[in-house]
């Protein structure tokens, strides 16, 4: 079968191909070379190539956790899901600990950014340009790095909010980071500023015309908003929830920092806490992760549930609109005032009191003396360790490898999916989709029990990472991919081809110039997150293959606090140079060009 597109007509004056039985049997042969001449052509080969290896990275290693798991007896037995599930394993305060977390957290991180969204689109609120750094500067955070700030300011001993606000106002110490609600508080702010992303796109696209009328017709507006506003960018909320939700239930980062120190475990640090004992039981840690994937393909379930009369709620057509902002009045100020004390509290903070731990030799509670004690000492003990610029290098080569490879990969994929009649092309865009339920800390799972039964000598080196990011990020890739490739009309390639362009020159001299600007947002956003990834590398990382969230992770489990927020602040400030120089090429490309119109 070779993947073209949709065939044309016959040029004028042009006889029909013959494709009935030949009168000559000796045709046969013929008709069998060109077949198998038009199956090994570069464009068969390349587009069938990235096929199987989606296939490969979405599949194999599911398959690999399922086996594993139900036949490690040499028979399909239940053995694992006994031992991590009965007896004494404390499953069910477990189970519902990793929902409380995840619901809570979504919750907090949909309301969050959904309001801010809305004061940022919808009304006449100051200080709208603080909305883009406290939506931007979070996501560059690691999630190791903004639980660790929280742990400075919100430990019951020695947390900043503690000991210099509350117990001197109340004499107590309200606040504790360790524990669910600390948890659910940390992976909610931190998961904000996505929805707000998600959420201001909503708020733009939907006609306000309806609120219009609404108001017209006398309602108030905490009215319109709850019967009318809300019910219109339904969709995008339950999207968002879906996304947080997942996000939270796959988190590693939080629960390992702020709930193993009091005892609070969900899947992932359970998994992580089994697969750290000895002797290892695979068996069930791979029932733990088949649980936790399980309850992940659940809530995405629940969701295309949710959105199945999602038609009824589309509000963009042809009319345009232009949204008239809500005038806030006297509650301007107010707003201000909340929009101010907001990225105070998810931004300057956090990162000041890393700041403010690196500069110190050991943490201590902000006083003359412990400001005496400031130095660059940190700065440079981390200068002057040669880990430090090895995990550094594999970084930054596993965050470049990852973001192209994914982008290639998917810009081929996704041309298959959108430009050809192929069968199967639905399935083929469900599997690049695939890996999106799949739990960070579960596919490195499920890669170890791939690899280290290989003969290939892949397990514990930089490749096995880079299949790991490579088959995390691929749903995000094929997102950017489709969308850019969607933008493009199918004249421009069937020109190229009248003029005798063959198929690789028009996929790279016309299609992936003009989808430049949706790949390069995809490559950006592919290198962060890969940059700061830790739930996969966790369990596939060996010494010497280190990258930066590991060695922040090793600091933190040895204690060495001071020197974690020393490198964190360094991390952070390679993130922003990196974001910056990538967006900065990218106005070469469009993307300035883009956001402005």
């Amino acid at each position: 079968m070779a993947i073209a597109p949709a065939p044309t007509a016959p040029r004028g004056g042009e006889p029909m191909p013959d494709d009935g039985p030949a009168g000559d049997g000796a045709a046969t042969p013929g008709r069998a070379v060109r077949l198998l001449r038009r199956l090994l052509t570069f464009q068969t080969l390349l587009v069938g190539g990235s096929v199987v290896v989606v296939g490969y990275l979405a599949l194999v290693p599911l398959g690999y956790l399922f086996h594993d798991t139900f036949l490690s007896g040499g028979g399909f037995s239940f053995d694992a899901f006994s031992r991590a599930y009965g007896g004494d394993s404390q499953s069910g305060s477990m189970m519902l600990n990793s929902l409380w977390f995840a619901f809570g957290s979504a919750a907090l991180a949909l309301l969050l950014g959904t309001a801010l969204a809305y004061v940022q689109v919808r009304t006449d609120t100051p200080f709208k340009g603080l909305f883009f750094a406290a939506s931007l500067v979070p996501l560059i955070i690691p999630g190791i790095l903004y639980a660790t700030s929280w742990i400075f300011l919100g430990d019951p001993t020695i947390g900043l909010l503690n000991t210099l606000v509350f117990k001197p106002l109340f004499g107590a110490s309200p606040i504790n980071i360790f524990s669910v609600w600390g948890m659910i508080w940390v992976q909610g702010l931190h998961l904000a500023p996505v929805a707000f992303l998600l959420m201001v796109a909503a708020f733009r696209a939907m006609d306000p015309s309806l609120e219009e009328s609404a108001a017209m017709s006398g309602a108030g507006r905490g009215t319109i908003l709850w019967r009318i506003t809300l019910p219109l960018v339904r969709p995008a909320m339950i999207s968002g929830a879906l996304l947080m939700f997942v996000q939270s239930l796959e988190s590693f980062e939080v629960p390992g920092l702020l709930g193993l120190q009091n005892g609070t475990y969900v899947f992932t640090s359970r998994i992580y806490f089994v697969l750290r004992a000895y002797p290892i039981d695979y068996g069930a840690a791979g029932a733990y992760a088949i649980g936790l994937l399980a309850i992940a393909a659940a809530g995405v379930l629940l969701s295309a549930w949710l959105q199945r009369s999602s038609r009824n709620f589309q509000t963009v057509t042809g009319k345009a609109f232009r949204p008239r902002p809500v005038e806030l009045g006297r509650a301007r100020p107010l707003a201000g005032a909340a929009v101010i004390g907001y990225f105070l509290l998810t931004v300057v903070l956090p990162i000041a009191v890393l700041i403010y731990a690196s500069l110190l030799k050991y943490y201590a509670v902000p006083s003359r003396k412990a400001i005496k004690t400031m130095s660059l000492n940190n700065y440079r003990e981390v200068l002057h360790t040669p880990l430090a610029f090895t995990a550094l290098k594999n970084s930054l080569v596993l965050g470049v490898g990852a973001a192209t490879v994914v982008m290639l990969l998917t810009a081929i994929v996704s041309w298959v999916v959108l430009r050809t009649k192929a069968p199967g092309r639905r399935l083929l865009d469900m599997l690049a989709f695939t890996p999106i339920v799949i739990p960070g800390l579960v596919l490195g799972l499920a890669l170890s029990f791939v690899y280290l039964r290989s003969s290939l000598p892949i397990y514990g080196t930089l490749l096995i990472l880079l299949i790991s990011y490579c088959t995390r990020y691929l749903p995000y890739g094929m997102r950017y991919s489709s969308a850019a490739m969607a933008q493009i009309s199918p004249e421009l390639e069937e020109s190229a081809a009248v003029s005798g362009a063959s198929w690789f020159q028009t996929f790279r001299r016309v299609v992936l110039p003009l989808m430049s600007s949706g790949f390069l947002a995809g490559w950006v956003y592919i290198l962060v997150v890969s940059f700061r990834e830790l739930s996969s590398t966790i369990l596939l990382y060996s010494p010497g293959k280190e990258v930066l969230s590991v060695l922040i992770w090793e600091q933190f489990e040895n204690g060495q606090f001071t020197t974690l927020a020393a490198l964190g602040v360094c991390m952070v400030v390679i993130l922003v140079l990196l974001v910056s120089v990538a967006y900065r090429l990218g106005a070469r490309f469009g993307l300035q060009g883009d956001s402005t119109n």
